[in-house]
């Protein structure tokens, strides 16, 4: 009997142990804006009727197929609970987005070295409100860093690619909602580095003060007048060249105009005027597909017309919701007869395939009304 009871109490105990012990790294989050990778791919795949996540991003897809499923399910987990705000050195370079392999999870698959991922789109040197999910609420410091100039998205990511002093920095922020939710969230306002260009990745460390649990993450943006606008994700990319057009053009104009885009204008563009933010949104051997986002002012604009300059041998080969000219490595796209009245501080949407390597960025984008 005794022995019995011995049995029992030690049953109790592992039983109570398994209860509490995800509590013990409770403490989760990640970027939301600029969004991590974690964050944007979960965005990217999920559906919120069926609860399933299916990546459409190819870098998204990419990543699921190499860290598994789980981590879109754990997208608020790229944590160390050894971390101790521990950064260069820490984390061995190339597994800088995965916090390394030391965490509870797989999240090796956003560690690829790829210039497809979902981005967001900034102003250098603006200041921007910065959100960070609070999943698991806890004390702890904000460390932001930003990829120096000359970064190249299609390399591993490595320490000497970051500034080594973060750009803003700050310790237990307020926060609005959560814990447990989606939406619930840290807030604090940044200052962006100024003279930036073109894309780079902010990457982020929440080191909590009251235990050694440390969470990183990546979060690739571009600055090119954007005001916080996310591209890649939804019908983000294609892993395989496509036969037809992934996103099928209207037979017939829309009752109304396009209209979704930022509630308030990029601040670069001027009023009546509109701006172009360009996105690869997926690769492949010997071709990619891209899409560029047209962003009214403070004023509606009637028509718009976006040019820009390939920056190598690239060509365009196919071209949706536009009619495209082309001259050498310049390109010109003039709205459709739908799709030319755009809302003050709405937007709306090209895409187009290209042939040759899918460049990060292409030269002299510019959008005029005239």
């Amino acid at each position: 009997m005794r022995f019995l009871r011995y049995a029992v109490a030690a049953l109790l105990a592992v039983t109570a142990g398994l209860l509490i012990a995800p509590n013990a790294a409770s403490a989760h989050g990640a970027m939301m804006m600029p969004g991590s990778r974690t964050y944007l791919c979960y965005l990217d795949g999920h559906d919120p009727v069926t609860g399933q996540i299916i990546p459409h991003n190819a870098a998204c897809a990419a990543a699921v197929a190499k860290s598994g499923p789980t981590s879109l399910y754990n997208w608020f987990a790229v944590l160390r609970s050894d971390g101790a705000g521990r950064v260069s050195g820490f984390i061995p370079d190339g597994s800088l987005c995965s916090g390394g392999t030391g965490g509870p999870y797989d999240f090796t698959g956003y560690n690829l070295a790829r210039n497809d991922w979902p981005v967001t789109h900034l102003t250098s040197g603006s200041t921007v409100e910065v959100d960070y999910n609070d999943w698991a609420k806890h004390p702890g410091t904000f460390s932001l860093y930003i990829t120096k100039d000359g970064y190249d998205p299609t390399k591993p990511l490595a320490w000497s690619d970051l500034n080594p002093t973060p750009f803003s920095q700050v310790t237990n922020p307020p926060a609005l909602g959560g814990p447990g939710t989606d939406d619930g969230h840290y807030y604090w306002n940044a200052t962006l580095p100024s003279g930036k260009t073109g894309k780079h990745l902010i990457y982020s460390v929440w080191a909590r003060s009251d235990s050694t649990e440390t969470f990183y993450g990546c979060s690739d943006v571009i600055f090119d007048g954007g005001n916080g606008e996310v591209t890649g994700v939804g019908n983000g990319g294609t892993t395989t060249p496509p036969t037809t057009p992934p996103t099928t053009p209207p037979t017939t104009p829309p009752t109304t105009p396009p209209t979704t885009g930022p509630t308030t204008p990029p601040t670069s563009a001027p009023a009546g005027g509109c701006t172009a933010m360009y996105n690869v949104t997926g690769a492949w051997t010997g071709g990619f597909q891209g899409q560029v986002m047209v962003h009214a002012g403070t004023s509606a604009i009637g028509k718009w017309t976006v040019s820009w300059t390939w920056p190598g041998s690239q060509t365009l080969t196919q071209l949706w919701s536009g009619t495209a000219t082309t001259s050498g490595s310049l390109v010109t796209v003039a709205n459709a007869s739908w799709n030319g009245t755009v809302a003050a501080g709405g937007s709306t949407t090209f895409g187009f395939l290209g042939s040759g390597t899918a460049p990060a960025t292409v030269n002299n984008l510019t959008c005029s009304t005239a």
